[in-house]
């Protein structure tokens, strides 16, 4: 990466502008983040990032009340110019006393960060392993974008263990939720299946938008869980994130998947709505050869 750039606001420390060691969200996880991109200085679909870190945060108590992330987010992205940007905010519950419930928490932490984006990020193609350790579809963390991201952690390790760039995540009851870091897509019989969020996977921003323009071409789709017969009959997976954008995945274990055709046309959209909303025209990638 080119460029690091950092915001911080948290309680006043005499050692300076740092994030505390008593800080629950470097001693316990007790935060949520949000990932987003900047295409030309412009961020992309940030209403929609901002409004999801918002929430998770009210679902696990923190107020977002009178943080000011708008205008950090602002200033960072002023520093970074016109540069393409990662843009990380990591909201932690703060300081407080020992024990696991701080009563006494008063100021949230707040962390915004840049690093630079560059366009070989996109489409590029993934071969996946399966993950040992299933995802708990009944906790609240399977649905929040938290700090707590260890299973995750030793999901990817496993990954790179066994040679494949990302891993697929299943849930208690075998049904196939995410990747380690990306929302998961599967073209079954010509219809996009994407599971629901019921089955343990996050309310990832660009599977949201995935559907709205699977909708703007007509085409059939569901939220359905990816059941192991399912996702075995499956012509085409794709993973989903903002870093990423679309990741055509060319094969799962040993089992490898036909040429994609389904996967390019939602990217070339995709591209097509991040042109319109920034005035950034990204390049294609080519498609990968199977």
């Amino acid at each position: 990466m080119s460029f690091l750039i950092q915001r911080l606001h948290s309680r006043p420390d005499p050692d300076g502008a740092a994030i505390s060691v008593l800080d629950r969200g470097f001693q316990l996880g007790d935060g949520v983040f949000d990932t987003m991109v900047s295409f030309g200085g412009r961020a992309f679909l940030r209403d929609h990032h901002v409004g999801r870190l918002t929430r998770h945060a009210e679902k696990i108590g923190i107020d977002t009340a009178d943080l000011p992330l708008e205008s950090m987010l602002n200033s960072v992205l002023a520093d970074a110019g016109g540069e393409h940007a990662i843009l990380r905010t990591t909201l932690t519950r703060g300081q407080a006393t020992r024990g696991l419930w701080p009563g006494d928490a008063q100021q949230a932490s707040l962390l915004v960060t840049a690093q630079s984006w560059s366009p070989a990020l996109l489409g590029q193609p993934a071969r996946l392993c399966e993950a040992s350790t299933p995802r708990n579809q009944h906790s609240l963390l399977s649905r929040i974008k938290s700090l707590a991201y260890l299973d995750n952690i030793l999901a990817a390790r496993e990954a790179a263990q066994a040679g494949a760039d990302d891993a697929i995540i299943r849930n208690l009851d075998g049904n196939a939720v995410c990747s380690t870091i990306a929302n998961l897509f599967a073209v079954v019989d010509g219809m996009l299946v994407t599971p629901p969020l019921g089955d343990g996977c996050l309310d990832g921003v660009m599977r949201s938008l995935v559907l709205e323009e699977a909708t703007a071409m007509g085409l059939h789709h569901a939220e359905r869980s990816l059941t192991p017969p399912l996702l075995a009959r499956a012509d085409e997976v794709f993973l989903t994130n903002s870093v990423r954008v679309v990741r055509p995945v060319i094969a799962v274990g040993e089992h490898r998947l036909p040429p994609a055709t389904l996967t390019p046309q939602i990217l070339a959209r995709l591209l097509d709505r991040i042109e319109r909303d920034t005035c950034v025209r990204l390049p294609a990638p080519p498609i990968p050869v199977q």
